[in-house]
């Protein structure tokens, strides 16, 4: 012991006891709580879903590129006809002086329908009925009188050249029908050839006339099923079975005049095309839930289904050659 030292300063000192980590709370409450705890969540809970939606996008996506196929078609423009339609065609040039029908109305065949202005063609049998009248007036005076029988003769051969000509510029129904269209007017100069109506016989059914491309042909065949959708009628789809296919390949300008001047213009095609035909079971069409007529010239849209293949096939060509190597 030091000398001189106070006794209360050498005592021990006693130790201060250090805080809890932990409040008295918590232990208590993690003492309580049986549940494990987890780490910290940082991505929020959609993003959970978000990746199961994405791996079952993937896996439909590879299911379907192997079990899907993908379909060509040959597609190209397609015209609605009517058979039974006649058009009735200027035989010389002229000038239209009078229509005797109208669309919609029904004639027989022999009707006069159009008169062409022929006044020196009628003027010219007047005279020669007139001439051929006074002879026969002097020959049935004098029986003998052989001037008047060889101008007879004469007269008669002059009239039926007059009324020939007449003829010529009378237009008539050479079959019973319907007038469907009527394409001139009073006082119009028409050439030879040229389309003045046309008529339809009753009862005439509606075909389908499709150009298609021509390098198609190999794949085409009779009774096929080819789909239609009528211009200006979206979705309004008919089926039909393809009747005829043609065997050669034509060229625009041999299609344009296969189509004749009336439709040339309303179809525009390039390169090789081939021609197929089809029959409509009906003349008339529903669409927008109405039921409407067909039309002579009506334009379309057809597709032909020419050959399948699968969709991974499809995506991956080269997996073509190595299932044709395989397999043969």
């Amino acid at each position: 012991m030091l000398q001189g030292a106070c006794p209360q300063h050498l005592e021990p000192r006693l130790a201060t006891p250090e805080p809890p980590l932990f409040r008295a709370e918590a232990v208590a409450y993690h003492a309580n709580n049986r549940s494990v705890g987890r780490l910290l969540e940082l991505s929020p809970r959609w993003t959970v879903w978000a990746y199961r939606l994405l791996l079952s996008v993937l896996g439909v996506a590879l299911l379907w590129s192997v079990l899907g196929t993908v379909h060509e078609y040959a597609t190209g423009p397609a015209l609605i006809r009517v058979e039974g339609r006649k058009d009735v065609t200027a035989r010389i040039a002229g000038t239209v002086a009078e229509i005797h029908v109208q669309p919609g109305q029904r004639v027989a065949a022999g009707d006069l329908l159009v008169r062409q202005y022929g006044a020196q063609e009628s003027a010219e049998l007047e005279r020669v009925s007139r001439e051929l009248e006074l002879q026969l007036v002097k020959l049935l005076r004098d029986p003998g009188d052989q001037v008047a029988r060889g101008a007879l003769t004469t007269l008669h051969t002059q009239k039926e050249l007059a009324e020939a000509q007449v003829e010529q510029r009378t237009i008539r129904a050479f079959q019973a029908g319907i007038v469907s269209d009527v394409r001139i007017r009073p006082g119009q100069q028409v050439e030879p050839g040229d389309i003045l109506l046309s008529t339809v016989q009753s009862g005439s059914a509606c075909v389908i006339v499709a150009m298609l491309p021509g390098h198609y042909r190999p794949q085409l065949a009779s009774g096929a099923p080819l789909r239609l959708e009528l211009d200006g009628y979206r979705f309004a789809y008919r089926d039909v079975t393809i009747d005829v296919i043609g065997d050669e390949i034509i060229g625009p300008g041999e299609l344009r005049r296969y189509l004749g001047p009336e439709l040339a213009d309303t179809i525009e095609v390039q390169g090789p095309t081939l021609l197929v035909r089809a029959h409509l079971s009906s003349n008339t069409f529903e669409a927008r839930g109405e039921r409407f007529h067909y039309y002579d010239g009506m334009r379309a849209t057809a597709n032909v289904r020419v050959q399948s293949a699968s969709l991974l096939v499809t995506l991956v060509p080269g997996l073509k050659l190595i299932l044709e190597a395989s397999g043969g």
